[in-house]
């Protein structure tokens, strides 16, 4: 592993994002923010004019369309340079404007449902009728008035738009400390040399097949999350009450409903989720029990989850190779596809390496009219791969939905934001497996794919647990403590691993540095969507060009219509435990096949 880490301008330009695309000098940044502000203030002259006449319905909402590509571009280009470098005060200003151009916009805005819902059944009918353009924002019209219920008066929608900038401290400031503020100690591995610690090399050092490494680097790296602990807790209490005052200001039942509401789906959904899950617990707990063997350890560590189960096998990919393997991984997909995958991997729409002060993880971020970007923190490591096709698989479903409709109707909603990325990694999966050089190789991937079901399917549940309980605590009264917080995610931790495991004291802080919950109930939707990316990509490599096509399909429908109806277009039906069923059933045969191959 290499100990130095890149500073941004050491990193070679090919291997950087070209964010000139969106816009070649700054100034040209600068002159957008002022077009907004000054298209907001247009927007703001039609309150009390919306439900006047047809012709202002479609005037106002032709500006609100030309705002949100202003909004796409000037927040995108923001964050983006920020999060390139985090400790870059210039960024930082450039962000903190962007958002508040965006607050700014959204309080202009806010009069713009209520106008919309106070318009009759019958007048919106013949507005259609006179205005033949209307057509083109059905769509919208349609989901702002589905939301009738939990849209108030004009004054109070300002007053909750104008309260977005404070709603969103709890995060920012958890990203700052996390991202920029925090520092880990040097550790030493077996041999006596020093490893750096960061956010980002924590998961190689848990990689790591020296085990003494990997418990010392554990061991501090929670340790320095736990000095802050207070600190963790009150940001993310600060969250949680965010939370629950919209929910309650908008009339829900609880923080969650709202949450899950936004994106037209049932809370039925999640506690289907949580059913089939607790129903397959001893998948998981077999697993466990299949790691502590092949690992050969008398007990089984938090540090030691991470490891290859295949002990004396490893695989390093570079990028190049990466993305040659990506592309014929994707090859069932077709030409069109692929087509699109080379102009990323040609023009510069990824971020490749880890830098100083860059923000942790992985994501592809849409600009409507440009390209979607990427951001990864590559390390050569299997898993790298893996990264690169899933959020190729999020910029595919962008670019489709995109080219196939406005800035307004290509917005596909969270609940299915993790299909295509995910159904790219099985189809990944199948790739590397089939054509393995051996048996230790095939062995090695199919350990890293029961690893994507472990932390997906399993974890990814846990950690929503995780987040409906310590809403519920704090909606019934309760305090969400640094010392209640950990409690509540050590048992749940205890119950998802089961008996072989040893739940290390350390691991009670690991809430603290999962930047997901702060993303309102987003993480369910990993566990969902990864059910659904196995059927679908079982279906294209069984079915061919029919399957193709229907998931095709799926890839252009943007928010057309509500997600479950959307994934039925590509033959999945989440309204029942089928999906989920059936993907740890998966599970459970690659124990299986695993089992065969390591005895």
């Amino acid at each position: 592993m290499e100990n130095k880490i890149l500073k941004r301008e050491e990193v070679a330009t090919e291997l950087t994002w070209r964010l000139e695309d969106i816009y070649e000098d700054e100034k040209l940044w600068d002159e957008d923010v002022k077009t907004l502000s000054a298209k907001t203030d247009e927007f703001k002259s039609f309150e009390g004019k919306v439900s006047a006449s047809a012709k202002n319905l479609l005037d106002a909402l032709k500006l609100y369309e030309e705002i949100e590509l202003l909004l796409s571009r000037i927040y995108g280009y923001a964050h983006m340079r920020e999060d390139q470098d985090t400790g870059n005060s210039k960024y930082q200003s450039m962000k903190s404007k962007a958002f508040s151009a965006y607050v700014q916009a959204e309080e202009k805005r806010s009069f713009f449902n209520t106008e919309l819902l106070a318009i009759s059944d019958e007048n919106l009918s013949s507005f259609y009728n006179e205005e033949k353009e209307l057509e083109n924002y059905r769509v919208t019209i349609t989901e702002i008035r589905r939301l009738k219920d939990h849209i108030l008066d004009a004054k109070t929608e300002q007053l909750l738009a104008s309260a977005g900038e404070i709603c969103g401290a709890p995060q920012q400031a958890r990203g700052m400390l996390c991202n920029a503020d925090l520092k880990f100690p040097s550790v030493k591995d077996s041999k006596g040399e020093t490893v750096q610690l960061s956010n980002e090399r924590f998961v190689p050092t848990q990689m790591s097949k020296d085990r003494a490494l990997r418990e010392t680097a554990f061991e501090a790296f929670y340790g320095r999350y736990e000095e802050f602990k207070n600190t963790w807790a009150a940001l993310y209490d600060g969250e949680v009450k965010t939370r629950i005052f919209n929910s309650k200001a908008r009339k829900y039942n609880s923080s969650f409903e709202a949450a899950v509401d936004s994106n037209n789906v049932s809370p039925l959904v999640c506690d289907s989720l949580f059913a089939s899950i607790h129903d397959n617990m001893d998948k998981m707990h077999r697993y466990v029990t299949l790691r502590k063997k092949l690992l050969g350890v008398e007990e089984l560590h938090m540090y030691d989850v991470y490891v290859s189960m295949i002990a004396d096998y490893d695989m390093e990919v570079s990028y190049e190779e990466a993305k040659e393997i990506s592309l014929k991984a994707l090859d069932p997909l077709g030409e069109d596809y692929l087509a699109i995958v080379k102009e990323a991997y040609e023009n510069r729409w990824i971020d490749v390496l880890e830098n100083e002060g860059k923000r942790g993880g992985a994501y592809s971020s849409g600009v409507y009219g440009v390209h979607p970007y990427m951001l990864l923190n590559y390390t050569s490591t299997l898993d790298d791969v893996f990264t690169l096709v899933h959020e190729m698989g999020h910029s595919m479903h962008t670019w489709y939905s995109e080219h196939a409709h406005s800035v307004l109707d290509s917005s596909y909603k969270i609940f299915v934001a993790e299909v295509a990325s995910t159904t790219n990694e099985v189809l990944l999966y199948h790739y590397m497996k089939d054509h393995a050089k051996s048996k230790e190789e095939k062995a090695f991937i199919i350990n890293h794919f029961l690893e994507s079901f472990k932390s997906t399917m399993f974890r990814q549940t846990m950690f929503e647990e995780f987040e409906r309980k310590t809403c519920e605590m704090a909606e019934n009264g309760e305090a969400l403590t640094a010392e209640a917080l950990s409690n509540v995610y050590y048992d749940l931790n205890k119950q998802y691993f089961g008996a072989d495991m040893v739940s290390d004291d350390k691991i009670r802080w690991e809430w603290c540095r999962i930047p997901h919950f702060y993303y309102n109930f987003y993480v369910y939707q990993y566990a969902t969507s990864f059910a659904a990316a196995v059927a679908i990509a079982d279906k294209i490599l069984k079915e061919g060009d029919s399957a193709v096509a229907q998931y095709k399909e799926f890839l252009k429908s943007g928010c057309t219509q509500d997600p479950v109806s959307l994934l039925k277009i590509a033959g999945v039906d989440l309204t029942t435990r089928e999906p989920i069923d059936a993907a740890l059933k998966v599970f459970g045969e690659a124990i299986d096949e695993m089992m065969i191959l390591a005895s």
